[in-house]
């Protein structure tokens, strides 16, 4: 990895601190710093790459008078040529180890044309590896006096000291405060004579795991650990090597590349076409430094989950896994090995990641790569089961369910055929439910759907009540989501204290396509019709009752979601071909569905920190990386497996995509600016808009190569209304009573009007997920969520991962406030810094976590978001102490300043935190009645008798990301 250690990131590894021998204090910032293969950290010169390249030439033409003027003239060139490469390719200055260097010089020799010498230098330069590697084998002639270790075939050896010692010393190369030798005395005394090989890795990782609360750098030494047994099952499977250091890697990725490629085309676990690839050309272009990257729970999650594998051997390397993945989304590609390299460099450098479904089936040969899928399910029965099976055909292979039941008829209905009455909506959510636990992606993954239901269905009273645990059973639906599609109008009457009215859709059929004004005159056409006795079936209740009960639902049940149907289609760019019936299971996507089409969306995440550049938003990065980005996620639409064939033309005749972002508390942090600030409100309105701009810029570029989308004419877009603008309709629609909304722009877009005018390639841009899993991946914060906290222990699938907040860490230390009591005040605290009285107050406001944040500070910075969107985002609204007034102001406010959706409440109470390492000895881990973390709270729920709020589920949860449905 190519880390600027001038930036203050504690994301990234800090520079080792130098051994007694050297000084680094005199180091100017910005300079060039140079790893050795023992560890230290050097400055930077051009004096030892004068005397390698002078030896090289003398060695091959001889000290004769007649050459000398010719080398001494060609080494200082080439040597000027070296350095050159290394400042224009970190102009802020970076760490570069050695072998990076000698792999300059080598090339800059056959450049020049220096055949003879070149192959002298590599000749030599295998003969001291060489040296080095038997010397380093040597080491073993100094054994553990009384540890051996029992290898998977039975034989006993010597501990190997040399290379344990060798493994400890890479994995903390670069990096500030760590101590190797610690490490070392730590595992030794959980070794014992006998041990089994794997577990002297285990005992390593272990070892080094422990120390993450003491040290947030501990964590990259643990992943760096943990690659040392990946690289061994890895390699040994490929038959490329038993076993390999870091450094070695910088060759041996070459080589595995191929093998790898071959055996898993042997294995059918991979698609044949990837074996056209010019393959010495991407393994080049490897770069093993970024495995350094990985914090632990990163890449245990990439090993746990995502590595393909063969009898339960991951063959997978972490590099090999993101080149893959490239090579699947490059596959249609003109230039194919370009193409594959340039995604290959956005997704290893985190500064971009796709989806979890996109990361497991890229270049495999079933290449299902989309996130979520939209339906609507038709009024019969025919329909209704085949919507069911489409549900499963998609469950099976794909991602998060959005399913619109608002055209079934309701309980009570009239049914022509048969001369009976219709039992409504909910027994069917009943088949849907158990279908979603019947058919997980064999095994892989849990089936995930959320049905939607607007707000005057007749059966909506009953539908709110879906998650109860009391009741008919065969009236529930214990494991899927649910989700209320809300019209303006019952806001309006919700505000006004007016009455509400519920239909069956079969004498109002025309309500479900409706939005804005038409629907608004519609409803109270019906309503009329009632009054005169032409409407035989409804009911009449006041809305703030039915509004009532909602929220008492919602936190008592976590169920249904509240989203907001006329948002999401007078700002539709779509609006021309189709109605949005509702969002998908994770509330982001908006997109049109009908009996023909099922709608698809594509994700991605922007990875929003690795921006920020000395404390500010890098906006010529951001625009390159949408850039790639939003042709990576263009690529899937023609790549991806399709189960279903409404699926596939939706997503030919309108290729919708959803580019988001992820780490927006990190890029906060990184700025030293407080979650709950006017300054984060007007860095998320700032940010979004730089994102909207190079998004929907990058989608008019793939127009301009590949052609605008099929149903581009009579769009948005067509008539030069861009997101922003879109605003205008809402406010219109509604009036200046119900919305308030902020209209402000800080970037040009007249010129991008214009251009988009002329045609884009995707009907739908951007979407911002929950990013769960990717995040972790990345080591960042999902999505746009605060801080859950500051420390706490992350237990799921794949065990238990000390998280602490390094940013916390890192400001404390520059305080001198960072020692063991201040550690353990964490743990008792909760991971909250509020009580401990010896932080200052901006610390407690910059550090405070999710329940400390105030709700209208996340409310007000995604409406300022939202503006920029031409979908949604997945918000999760938290509330400490909630009551009935609480959620009331909250979701009024959603619905006034014009989002379009929202996601999870998760609402405040009591946790049970072990008080780790205090007393008991244990962990901290943190607890529930869910087991998802977030316990109940002791606030009244609206009209209830203080029930327990919802315990939040485990799916894309903010510390339990066990759920990869969308992101």
């Amino acid at each position: 990895m190519h880390t600027d250690t001038t930036r203050e990131n504690p994301q990234a590894p800090a520079p080792q601190a130098a051994d007694a021998s050297q000084d680094l204090s005199a180091t100017a910032p910005g300079q060039l710093r140079v790893i050795k293969r023992n560890g230290t950290v050097v400055p930077y010169t051009d004096d030892k790459i004068t005397v390698a390249i002078t030896k090289a030439f003398l060695a091959v033409e001889g000290g004769t008078a007649a050459a000398s003027s010719r080398i001494h003239d060609t080494v200082a060139r080439l040597t000027e040529q070296v350095t050159a490469t290394f400042k224009r390719r970190m102009p802020s200055g970076g760490t570069i180890h050695i072998e990076e260097i000698q792999d300059q010089v080598e090339l800059a020799l056959m450049r020049a044309g220096e055949q003879k010498v070149a192959r002298d230098y590599v000749i030599y330069r295998e003969a001291q590896a060489t040296k080095r590697k038997n010397a380093s084998a040597g080491e073993i002639a100094q054994p553990h006096p009384s540890i051996r270790v029992t290898a998977a075939d039975g034989s006993v050896a010597p501990l190997d000291m040399g290379r344990l010692q060798t493994i400890i010393r890479e994995a903390c190369e670069g990096l500030a405060e760590v101590d190797g030798a610690l490490i070392e005395r730590e595992t030794l005394k959980n070794l014992y004579d006998g041990v089994a090989e794997k577990d002297v890795n285990t005992a390593l990782v272990m070892t080094a795991r422990t120390l993450v609360e003491r040290e947030p750098n501990y964590s990259y030494v643990t992943a760096r650990l943990l690659m040392d047994n990946i690289r061994a099952e890895g390699l040994g499977f490929l038959g490329v090597a038993t076993s390999a250091t870091h450094h070695e890697m910088a060759e041996l990725y070459a080589k595995a590349l191929p093998a790898y490629v071959e055996k898993g085309v042997e294995f059918e676990l991979i698609d044949p076409k990837l074996k056209g690839y010019d393959l010495a050309k991407l393994g080049a272009a490897i770069d093993h430094e970024r495995d350094q990257q990985f914090t632990y729970l990163g890449l245990q999650t990439l090993y746990d989950r995502y590595f393909i594998h063969k009898d339960g051997v991951r063959f997978e390397l972490p590099q090999i896994f993101f080149m893959r993945v490239a090579m699947g989304l490059a596959i249609e590609e003109q230039h194919k090995e370009e193409r594959a390299i340039e995604f290959y460099n956005l997704l290893s450098s985190f500064d971009y990641m796709s989806s979890t479904p996109t990361l497991f089936n890229a270049g495999t040969l079933r290449p299902q790569l989309s996130s979520c899928y939209l339906t609507t399910v038709p009024d019969d029965l025919s329909g209704i089961y085949s919507a069911i099976h489409d549900n499963a055909m998609l469950s099976k292979f794909a991602g998060g369910l959005g399913n619109d039941w608002t055209p079934v008829r309701a309980l009570g209905s009239y049914i022509k055929g048969t001369n009976g009455k219709s039992q409504g909506v909910v027994p069917f959510l009943k088949v849907v439910n158990d279908t979603a636990v019947a058919v997980n992606q064999g095994g892989k993954r849990k089936g995930a759907v959320c049905a939607y239901l607007e707000t005057w269905h007749m059966d909506i009273e009953e539908f709110i009540e879906l998650r109860k645990n009391t009741g008919d059973d065969r009236r529930r639906t214990h494991d899927m989501n649910t989700a209320n599609w809300i019209p303006d109008l019952f806001m309006k009457r919700v505000f006004d204290d007016g009455p509400w009215t519920l239909f069956s859709p079969s004498e109002v059929p025309d309500l479900h396509d409706l939005t804005g004004k038409a629907f608004e005159e519609r409803y109270e056409y019906y309503e009329a019709l009632c009054e005169y006795g032409k409407i035989k079936l409804f009911k009449t209740i006041q809305a703030k009752d039915l509004w009532r009960k909602m929220l008492s639902m919602l936190f008592e049940t976590g169920h249904p979601w509240l989203t907001f149907k006329d948002p999401c289609n007078l700002r539709s760019p779509q609006q021309h071909v189709g109605v949005v019936h509702s969002s998908n299971l994770c509330t982001e996507i908006t997109l049109n569905t009908n009996k023909d089409e099922i709608a698809v969306c594509n994700l991605g995440s922007v990875n929003l920190p690795n921006h920020i550049v000395d404390g500010k938003l890098d906006r010529e990065k951001l625009a390159k990386t949408v850039k790639t980005a939003v042709r990576m996620l263009d690529n899937v639409i023609d790549i991806n497996y399709y189960s279903v064939p409404q699926a596939k033309n939706s997503n030919f005749k309108h290729r919708p995509v959803g580019l988001g972002i992820m780490g927006f508390q990190d890029a906060l942090y990184l700025q030293h600016i407080p979650y709950g600030s006017d300054a984060a409100v007007d860095f998320a309105d700032k940010s979004m808009e730089a994102v909207s701009y190079y998004a929907i810029q990058a989608s008019c570029d793939l127009a301009d190569e590949r052609g605008a989308y099929e149903t581009f004419q009579g769009s948005l877009w067509s008539k030069g209304i861009l997101p922003l603008d879109s605003q205008q309709i809402l406010i219109e629609a509604r009036g200046q009573k119900y919305i308030d909304v902020d209209l402000s722009e800080s970037l040009d877009w007249a010129p991008l009007r214009a251009r988009v005018q002329k045609g884009i390639r995707n009907s739908n841009i951007m979407a911002i997920a929950p990013t769960a899993t990717i995040a972790n991946i990345t080591g960042v914060s999902q999505s746009i969520e605060p801080t859950y906290q500051n420390l706490y222990v992350k237990s799921n699938l794949s065990g238990e991962f000390t998280v602490i907040n390094p940013y916390l860490v890192r400001d404390l230390k520059a305080r001198g406030l960072w020692d063991s009591v201040m550690i353990n005040d964490l743990k008792y605290y909760d991971g909250s810094v509020q009580q401990i009285e010896r932080i200052p107050q901006e610390l407690k406001d910059l550090y405070a976590t999710a329940f400390e944040v105030e709700t209208k500070w996340i409310v007000d910075a995604a409406s300022r978001r939202q503006k920029w969107i031409d979908q949604a985002q997945s918000l999760n609204l938290y509330i400490a102490g909630a009551s009935g007034k609480k959620l009331d102001v909250t979701y009024r406010m959603a619905w006034y300043r014009g989002l379009k959706t929202t996601y999870y409440l998760r609402a405040l109470a009591a946790t049970s935190t072990e008080k780790s390492t205090i007393n008991t000895g244990k962990l901290n881990a943190v607890s529930s009645g869910g087991g998802d973390g977030l316990a109940a709270a002791p606030a009244k729920a609206p009209e209830q008798a203080a029930p327990a709020p919802a315990p939040v589920p485990k799916a894309c949860a903010i510390d339990e990301p066990d759920c990869e449905a969308c992101q």
